[in-house]
């Protein structure tokens, strides 16, 4: 039988109308630039088409090989687990082959387009700030994993050195800590005229207006400090030209997912029990939205860093920091 290839991106969701339309712009590009094959997309929860509907319609065009790419920026749990649990399953039931790309990490492209987002920023402000007497805050999405949240301070300190701030911050959303207020009072305390804040986000969404809110309650709080909201990514053309590199980067074999600091896989400080754990999706009750009734058997205590916010369980391990002061603990206080 000869081998028809076909390209899967493979989203979180929202529930987020906006940001499930970026997502799509984004696939519809991504069709355009790879017209020798047929290109499907699909959300993990939320949002609809779901991951198993773009894969039946990649199947139904004769597609024996799939490059499925995740559509996230680093690889933590949605991208270790929930959707290679996905993946692999559809595969079995289906004798098709399904081939992973790599998340889009951090490389010269994704750098380029942080940048631009933030000169975009810096140009559009009103007033002029020498960049020694800026401070840069990077806002990453936030994770129960360590690597990825790490992945967010190198982001940022290539950013600073990169720019030349007189100094730089690195916050969280959701899940780990800082969290964006307590960053930014601490941000305040720092003494620069200039505070400009950066989500590191592909798309917008409940997180991204929950941060932008953050800085007007502190520029409110700190009038004599000039705060600028950079814009996320969204579909920089070096976005799409990244995602395009993971999808050749399964063809020429040069796909590499980082796993030596993978807590599933090796023990990481602080996630030591983590290894191991099965690799399986919690997404099943929340394909393709959240307007229908579901029961579940199991159980866990901590926050998520879905872009949603309503409390469902899901069977992730509990983060250990759950209850840090300047993290989860707090997202809670503030949501009360």
């Amino acid at each position: 039988m000869t081998e028809k290839t076909g390209v899967m991106l493979c989203g979180h969701g929202s529930r987020d109308k906006d940001a499930v339309q970026q997502f799509a712009r984004l696939a519809e590009t991504l069709k355009q630039r790879l017209p020798q094959y047929p290109v499907e997309y699909g959300y993990l929860e939320f949002a609809t088409p779901i991951i198993r509907t773009g894969l039946d319609a990649l199947k139904a065009r004769g597609v024996t090989r799939v490059l499925a790419a995740p559509g996230m920026l680093f690889a933590a749990g949605h991208a270790k687990n929930d959707i290679p649990s996905v993946l692999n399953t559809y595969a079995a039931n289906n004798d098709i082959q399904i081939d992973y790309a790599k998340e889009l990490g951090i490389d010269t492209k994704m750098m380029r387009a942080a940048a631009d987002r933030i000169k975009e920023a810096i140009s559009a402000a009103k007033t002029k700030v020498p960049l020694h007497e800026t401070m840069l805050v990077v806002v990453g999405r936030g994770a129960s994993d360590p690597d990825a949240n790490s992945n967010i301070s190198k982001v940022t300190r290539m950013l600073w050195e990169g720019f030349g701030f007189g100094w730089a911050e690195t916050a969280y959303s959701g899940v780990t800590f800082p969290l964006v207020a307590p960053a930014l009072d601490h941000a305040a305390k720092l003494g620069y005229k200039r505070i400009i804040v950066f989500p590191y986000f592909l798309f917008t969404g409940i997180l991204i207006k929950r941060i932008y809110d953050a800085v007007d309650e502190a520029a409110d709080k700190y009038s004599d400090i000039e705060f600028i909201k950079a814009s996320y990514l969204n579909d920089h053309p070096l976005v799409i030209d990244s995602f395009l590199e993971r999808i050749d980067q399964i063809i020429t074999g040069e796909n590499h997912m980082n796993c030596s600091l993978c807590k599933f896989r090796t023990q990481v400080l602080g996630f030591e029990d983590q290894v191991g754990l099965p690799q399986e999706s919690h997404h099943h009750h929340v394909e393709g939205g959240t307007d229908h009734n579901h029961d579940h058997h199991h159980h866990h205590d901590h926050d998520h860093h879905h872009d949603h916010d309503h409390n469902h369980d899901h069977h992730h391990h509990p983060y250990p920091h759950a209850d840090h002061p300047h993290g989860p603990v707090s997202l809670k206080q503030d949501a009360d």
